[in-house]
């Protein structure tokens, strides 16, 4: 584990950024006493249209109104 005081992270923060995007554990700390740690954020990942294609399905029924009592549930007043 490698322990950096603020001013250091504050100077090598590029550094830093790449040693955790590496896998590296990078810890900040306030005078000896341990306070951050920096992780990389999973990238969610692009969206792609078509991805759930042929994996859900839509029966006859999906474009049909509502019954009435399933309407009334919704209703705001």
């Amino acid at each position: 584990m490698a322990q950096f005081s603020v001013h250091d992270a504050k100077t090598n923060l590029s550094r830093l950024i790449a040693d955790a995007l590496a896998g590296g554990d990078v810890v900040i700390a306030r005078g000896n006493v341990p306070a951050v740690r920096l992780v990389p954020v999973n990238p969610r990942g692009r969206r792609q249209f078509g991805a759930l294609k042929d994996k859900i399905a839509m029966d006859a029924r999906f474009d049909e109104p509502l019954p009435e009592d399933e309407l009334a549930g919704w209703s705001l007043g």
